[in-house]
């Protein structure tokens, strides 16, 4: 065992979490380790008590206890499952998949199907393939928001800490701007709108995610209800085919699970293909329609994060990224007679 150590966090550290700067630092040091040293307080930032997730800053003293030599960690530790090899197909998808990259960032347009992360039973995500795409760095690049599962689209990752660090910055003070596109059942009117329904998790139960869907809860009812968060999302109705669908630009003002989806569904028309929210029926279910709409349109999710706008992290270029439909969509837009030149370059100008 070593002595207690004190460490004062550097410039190039800072906006990490303690728990990742320190098994970056201390290799022998465990999740579990650091968390039970968190408890006792025997993990100190400053001579206060601290959680794993504390955000470290510049200049403050972190206090260690004393460590176990790294060959003793590894006798103690229960052995790590191999981690799994990406195929040449994996690695030939990822690199497929980037649309813009400098020393600084990636952006990638993320298949539909393939998470952001992994979870229960999900071994197979953004995260874990990034390894193909270090082009020569040395570190695999770093998430820094995320897409859900069947969301295809724009998804950036930062290729240094300094850029994830201000990225990471950028998105959680709404310095950034995501347009996403969406093909939904019915027509949204009037054509230009906002949706300010709240939003809360459902209680979980069963193993198909249903913890993870968001319930509405009406804008004059956040305050009073317990969990719910406020969400605000701003869609514009672009073209449609009679009264049957629309194609949907949408700016989510906020960042909340699910939440265009959710907006979607509670104002009457849920994105196509979202089973979850929509339902996979095509009648008309009360105010609003089913979640599909026959014929020979995929029953995929119809939602593609289209655009993102964000100050880059190093230049301070403005900077606007582009993803292309990916193949169900793109066949949806062919069938319907639209191409995505039809679209104005920033829909929601008129409310800036």
């Amino acid at each position: 065992m070593s002595f207690v150590q004190k460490r004062v966090i550097a410039e190039a550290d800072a906006g990490q979490r303690l728990d990742r700067w320190l098994k970056r630092t201390f290799p022998q040091m465990g999740q579990g380790r650091i968390e039970k040293a968190c408890r006792k307080g025997e993990l100190r930032i400053d001579g206060g008590r601290v959680k794993p997730s504390t955000r470290i800053e510049a200049g403050q003293e972190v206090r260690i206890p004393p460590l176990p030599k790294p060959e003793d960690a590894k006798q103690d530790a229960p052995q790590a499952k191999p981690k799994a090899r990406i195929t040449r197909a994996d690695a030939e998808l990822m690199e497929s998949s980037v649309i813009y990259r400098d020393d600084h960032i990636i952006a990638i347009n993320k298949p539909p199907g393939l998470p952001t992360q992994g979870g229960s039973k999900q071994t197979r995500h953004v995260d874990g393939l990034s390894e193909a795409l270090r082009f020569g760095f040395e570190e695999k690049p770093r998430l820094v928001h995320r897409l859900d599962k069947d969301t295809s689209g724009v998804l950036i990752l930062a290729r240094t800490r300094a850029a994830a660090q201000a990225m990471t910055a950028a998105l959680r003070h709404k310095q950034t701007r995501k347009i996403y596109w969406a093909l939904v059942a019915g027509v949204p009117v009037p054509y230009l709108g906002e949706i300010k329904y709240g939003l809360m998790k459902a209680a979980g139960h069963g193993r198909s995610g249903e913890g993870e869907k968001m319930i509405c809860v009406h804008p004059r009812e956040v305050e009073r209800t317990e969990g719910a968060k406020r969400a605000i999302t701003q869609y514009a109705t672009l073209y449609r085919v009679a009264s049957r669908a629309a194609w949907v630009a949408m700016e989510p003002i906020t960042g909340r699970t699910h939440q265009l989806r959710a907006h979607m569904a509670e104002i009457g028309h849920p994105i196509v293909g979202d089973g979850k929210y929509g339902g996979s029926s095509q009648d008309n279910m009360g105010d609003g329609w089913g979640a599909g709409v026959g014929g020979v349109i995929s029953k995929k999710l119809h939602l593609h994060a289209r655009t993102m706008r964000f100050e880059h992290p190093v230049t301070k270029q403005e900077t606007t990224i582009h993803a292309e439909l990916p193949p169900h969509m793109a066949d949806t837009w062919n069938t319907l007679g639209w191409t995505p030149d039809l679209a104005a370059e920033d829909p929601f100008e008129s409310l800036l």
